[in-house]
């Protein structure tokens, strides 16, 4: 990477931590921002919503991804990179190899969200353990058509692969 490159990196990961910390002083959410750039472009901006919208899933990631999603009028962002104020949280990371950024960059570290009180790393370490021995009771029932609209979908021509 060349210090030119460096610098706009820096940039942008630093307008993701203003947007964290204008969020968090708004009292909207949590200390967590998101920029989502193409040919560096800022094409949506991002921040966390979880507790105004009760809804825990209005992370800074996801939330600067559907708006980038929206404005460009496709479900990947595979000329985009994100640049996040945080290492993302499980969900997040899912929803950005979902959107196929062409990188990813962010600034703290899932150990420091831990150190402040959130369960990133938590959740990360949930994730490997068998489904029996997580927090949360997680129970694999079996059903004879549960494959079905897998099948389904498979046999679909006119499907649009994602």
């Amino acid at each position: 990477m060349t210090e030119q490159e460096l610098q706009e990196h820096k940039q942008f990961l630093k307008r993701a931590v203003e947007l964290a910390a204008q969020n968090m002083n708004t009292g909207k959410g949590g200390p967590f921002g998101a920029v989502v750039v193409r040919n560096g472009e800022v094409i949506s901006e991002g921040f966390n919503q979880v507790t105004s919208a009760n809804d825990p899933t209005c992370h800074a990631e996801v939330d600067a991804i559907r708006k980038a999603c929206k404005k460009l009028g496709t479900f990947e962002l595979k000329d985009c990179v994100i640049y996040s104020s945080c290492e993302p949280c499980p969900m997040c990371l899912g929803a950005i190899y979902w959107a196929r950024p062409k990188a990813l960059y962010f600034a703290a570290d899932r150990y420091c969200a831990a150190k402040h009180g959130f369960d990133d790393k938590f959740i990360y370490d949930e994730i490997p353990l068998p489904a029996d021995k997580r927090t949360i009771p997680t129970v694999h029932i079996v059903l004879d058509e549960a494959e079905a609209p897998f099948n389904t979908w498979s046999a679909r021509t006119d499907k649009i692969e994602y």
